[in-house]
């Protein structure tokens, strides 16, 4: 099968092609694991963490990808959630222990045994890819491959971080950063929380002037006074500075939540520029996010079939990975980015 590997941590600085094509043999599944031919794969934020080495695969050469969707071409002994020929999709969840204090409370996302698809395990940059049956979900009809590989990680992480804030309709929300995840977020809360206002911050006129026309009623830079106070916010930035910015413009009582797996060093100097009376004081909070669990990926796949909520997404080839991964590393983004690799 054809795949694009990563076969050692690299700054995309000075290497602008960190994964190479490849032919390897197609994996066999296990006797609870389903074989999966993709057809499309989303490419993540999280991706550019993996190769830079924030949150390293642990093993080498890897395929990374973890918003897949695919056929099941064959089926381990032991499954029976699945036939040949469904369709379904993987998120970034690819098998938790299913037996600690976590697993049983319905947060696997915590769980000490978690194993992430394209990180711990191979993804989807590939033809082929194998996950247990139990961490696979079936794909609602009414959308098309390329619509659904964003859900799987872009809206459900966008979906955990919106539940998290604890957002009540017509709190003020605050988005800082506007890339696939984001732009989901704005979707749902439109859907949901219809008498809420929505205040966008990006670095990129492109992405204000996207998110506008999606349905925010403001966006500027991240160091402008938007025209009100956040009640709820959600940073998707990779960096240290828009967190700062955000506090700075929440409300008091407000909850600002960090869907971030990783950040950069770059400018964690901006942390120092925090004031507890400015920035923290008056029962503000943070909240960070980890992973997802299969039940955020469920539901959020009813509730994007419900509304229905679609993503807008660019297209490009398996060997165009490199790429997509440059364009999301240079913020060149509307929406999602998908590669498309089988029909």
């Amino acid at each position: 099968m054809k795949a694009m590997v990563l076969r050692q941590i690299t700054n995309l600085a000075e290497n602008k092609n960190p994964l190479e094509l490849a032919d390897l043999p197609v994996p066999e599944p296990g006797d609870r694991e389903i074989l999966v031919r993709v057809s499309v794969c989303g490419v993540c934020h999280t991706e550019l963490d993996e190769i830079e080495g924030r949150t390293p695969p642990e093993k080498f050469p890897i395929i990374l990808g973890h918003q897949i969707v695919g056929r099941v071409e064959k089926k381990g002994r032991e499954v029976t959630s699945f036939q040949i020929g469904d369709r379904v999709g993987i998120g970034w969840i690819n098998r938790a222990c299913g037996g600690c204090h976590f697993c049983r409370r319905g947060n696997e996302n915590l769980c000490r045994g978690f194993k992430a698809t394209g990180r711990d395990v191979n993804g989807g940059y590939a033809e082929y890819t194998t996950v247990p049956g139990d961490f696979a979900y079936p794909i609602p009809e009414v959308f098309a491959d390329g619509e659904a590989a964003p859900l799987l990680c872009a809206g459900a992480i966008g979906y955990r971080s919106l539940r998290l804030t604890g957002i009540k309709d017509g709190d003020n929300l605050g988005l800082l950063g506007f890339g696939a995840s984001a732009h989901l977020v704005l979707k749902m809360v439109r859907h949901r929380y219809p008498l809420s206002k929505i205040f966008v911050f990006s670095r990129t006129q492109a992405e204000r002037d996207f998110a506008m026309e999606l349905g925010a009623v403001w966006a500027g830079d991240f160091n402008a006074e938007p025209p009100g106070k956040l009640h709820r916010a959600i940073d998707t930035t990779p960096v240290w500075g828009p967190i700062v910015e955000g506090l700075k413009n929440l409300e008091k009582g407000g909850r600002l939540v960090i869907n971030a797996i990783r950040k950069e060093e770059a400018d964690k100097e901006a942390l120092l520029k925090i004031d507890y009376a400015r920035h923290l004081w008056l029962e503000k909070e943070i909240k960070s996010v980890a992973n997802v669990s299969r039940q955020d990926v469920a539901e959020f796949l009813e509730l994007a079939a419900q509304i229905p909520l679609k993503p807008e997404f660019q297209e490009y080839g398996l060997e165009e990975a490199n790429k997509a991964l440059m364009e999301l590393k240079e913020r060149k983004i509307r929406g999602a980015k998908v590669l498309r690799i089988g029909g």
